[in-house]
Order: C-alpha cells, then structure tokens, then sequence
C-alpha cells in the first residue's frame, strides 16, 4: 500500500492547511508558497489520478468539477479573471503526483512578462 499524498493527508486534518472551498469531490486549499496574491491549488479528494491526463481520460467530469470550483474561487476570491495551471510531469514543476489545479488571480501584468 502506498502513503497517502500530501493533499490526502491535509483533507484527513493529519496537516494542517486553510480550507478555501469543497464540493463532494473536490477541496481548495491555499498554496503554502504563493505565486500570486490569490494562489489556491484545487484538488480531487481521491487520489486515483496522478496528473491532468490521467484525469482527463478516467473521469473528464471531475476534470470539469475542478474547473467550476476554479472559476468560483476566482469570482469570491479576485475579480472572476484567473490562470488554471496544471503541472504534468515532474520535469514540468510536478512535485506531488496527486493531481491537483493551481488557481493564480489578481496577478499584476508585469508579473507575466515571458509567458
């Protein structure tokens, strides 16, 4: 049996992290090392899926469901404008392969200069 990621462990309350949002499958949390002034990662509460591709072929509707919560969380959070940015690969910035949303808002325009 493998040990439970990191995002299982905090959705379990075994790490503490500040809950932003749920639904019954899905769970946002604030990024421990933010990028911007709204940086939330939105998370599936199952771990079955180990990046967006994965994702996308077992259960595209999950997908969709981390989408809607993404949206949300810009609208409550930002002004309803965001970045989703899906890490695939650990060459690719993936350091837990759980996978998970990076949700980026109110993100000044200088900031994305070489994007």
């Amino acid at each position: 049996m493998t040990e439970p990621s990191i995002f299982t462990r905090i959705l379990n309350g075994e790490i503490p992290g500040d809950l932003v949002a749920q639904t019954d499958r899905v769970f946002a949390i604030r990024d421990i090392n933010p990028q911007a002034p709204v940086h939330v990662l939105v998370i599936p509460k199952t771990e079955q899926y180990r990046d967006v591709t994965e994702l996308a072929t077992g259960d595209p509707a999950l997908l969709a469901e981390m989408v809607a919560l993404a949206k949300q969380i810009a609208t409550d959070h930002a002004n309803g404008e965001f970045r989703l940015i899906f890490n695939n690969g650990a060459s690719a910035g993936q350091s837990v392969f759980h996978v998970h949303a990076h949700v980026l808002a109110d993100i000044e325009e200088s900031r994305l200069v070489g994007f």
